[in-house]
């Protein structure tokens, strides 16, 4: 959501969206749920296919001319033009990728039901450049696995209290879940049981006011309309934290989870989630990664639908991403930029930010230009990363956007298995369990 009196009006509102291209080198290697085939000279090009050759001219769409050249398919489009002869070739191309190929089995004891104090998580550090390999260190580490010059990029969005209860005149009670201010007094809302919603009824809130359920948005999704309208300090009152559904507890919602599930430097408040990858920094933390020559900085986007919704769908190409509100300042913008210029390593903390820095980068053709803007940015394997340089992260759902964002930075193979060799050694997952850092 966007501050209160900025709303989404809808696809006029600026926005951007990337879908993923190859850019791939010649030691890459696919995932394992791929096809390798053999065309001879003459074949007709493989149907549905997205090509690129690898080797003199690398990077360059191509039909298939030569003798008996070994493709991988991994993908679904091809564009063929003119063709030159090269010693050796190697295309690559993307079939549909299912959602199945992103599931894991997680034993419900590794789901973390409490924070463990700050800055005392476990960390799992995952080397790309050495293929692979894991180290088991702390969180509290981190200011020694980063380098002096890097710029680290935290999501300061704020988690309002978004869950409230509403009832019937019968007594028959409503769980809403606000997702976004839509115009005063409106928002746009997740309302359990949508079933038994009708458009036009008006429930109680417990401090007396109504909200009228005005149309339904489809997948639970409501307009709703508040008397008297909701301001932050209404919401204080009424909302409770809206702690993930996966974290069950006997006793709900503890009064402590406003301050656990925040992170210290949260500043923004229009978040129905929070960047959890945030929550492990204390002050002092932040004090020494700035102390280790690491820069800080700060942008801002509302963790929303866009990041939680689970993937229903059993091609990862059907899923839908909703839009998400983010925004860089003047300063931000700059210092993001001047990484760049510098050839310095962006290190995100959190798929928040990288969502949020990839959609500025292909917004402004490689630059992040201040403001504010809306992204539906989907990241899966295939995209090809224009400012991410590493990657600190929560443990991950299986079969989730977020899942299928850190597989494409790091490899689907490598985060599988470095995530069973997590699950293996005790590491606690999801919202507040342990992180993983992707160097």
């Amino acid at each position: 959501m966007p501050p209160l009196g900025a709303v989404d009006r809808g696809r006029g509102a600026t926005e951007q969206s990337a879908r993923p291209r190859l850019d791939l080198d010649e030691d890459d290697h696919p995932p394992p749920f791929h096809d390798q085939v053999e065309l001879t000279a003459g074949a007709p090009p493989v149907a549905g296919a997205e090509a690129v050759a690898l080797g003199e001219e690398k990077q360059q769409s191509r039909p298939l001319r030569a003798a008996a050249e070994r493709v991988t398919v991994h993908g679904p489009r091809v564009a063929m033009r003119g063709w030159r002869r090269v010693s050796k070739l190697r295309l690559h191309y993307h079939s549909p990728v299912r959602t199945d190929d992103f599931d894991y089995h997680l034993p419900e004891e590794c789901i973390a039901q409490q924070p463990a104090p700050r800055g005392t998580s476990r960390l799992l550090v995952l080397d790309r450049k050495r293929l692979g390999e894991v180290a088991h260190r702390s969180v509290a580490e981190l200011p020694g696995l980063l380098r002096p010059g890097d710029l680290m990029l935290l999501n300061d969005t704020r988690v309002i209290p978004a869950r409230l209860e509403a009832r019937r005149a019968s007594g028959r009670r409503f769980e809403l879940l606000l997702l976004r201010p839509l115009d005063e007094p409106s928002w746009e809302s997740l309302l359990r049981p949508s079933s038994r919603a009708r458009p036009g009824e008006r429930l109680v809130l417990a401090d007396g006011g109504e909200v009228e359920l005005v149309e339904p948005h489809g997948e639970g999704r409501w307009r709703l309309r508040f008397a008297p309208s909701l301001s932050l300090d209404r919401l204080d009152e009424l909302g409770e934290t809206p702690l993930p559904p996966y974290i069950l507890r006997p006793d709900g919602v503890h009064p402590n989870d406003r301050g656990d599930y925040q992170t210290v430097y949260a500043a923004e408040p229009g978040a129905v989630a929070a960047p959890t990858a945030g929550l492990h920094f204390t002050r002092e933390l932040l004090d020494e990664v700035t102390a280790a020559g690491v820069e800080p900085v700060f942008l801002t986007l509302h963790v929303g639908l866009g990041t939680f919704r689970p993937v229903t769908v059993e091609r990862v190409a059907d899923h839908v991403m909703h839009r998400e509100w983010y925004c860089f300042s003047e300063a931000s913008a700059a210092a993001v930029n001047r990484a760049r210029a510098d050839h310095r390593r962006i290190v995100c903390v959190g798929t928040t930010s990288v969502r949020a820095l990839e959609g500025a980068l292909a917004a402004g053709a490689g630059r992040v230009l201040p403001g504010d803007a809306w992204t539906d940015l989907f990241i899966t394997p295939g995209y090809r990363f224009r400012g991410v340089g590493a990657l600190l992260t929560n443990f991950h759902l299986p079969r989730s956007t977020l899942l299928m964002l850190v597989s494409a930075l790091a490899g689907r193979d490598r985060v599988l298995a470095a995530y069973r060799e997590a699950i293996e050694f005790g590491y606690r997952f999801f919202s507040y369990g342990d992180a993983m850092l992707i160097l």
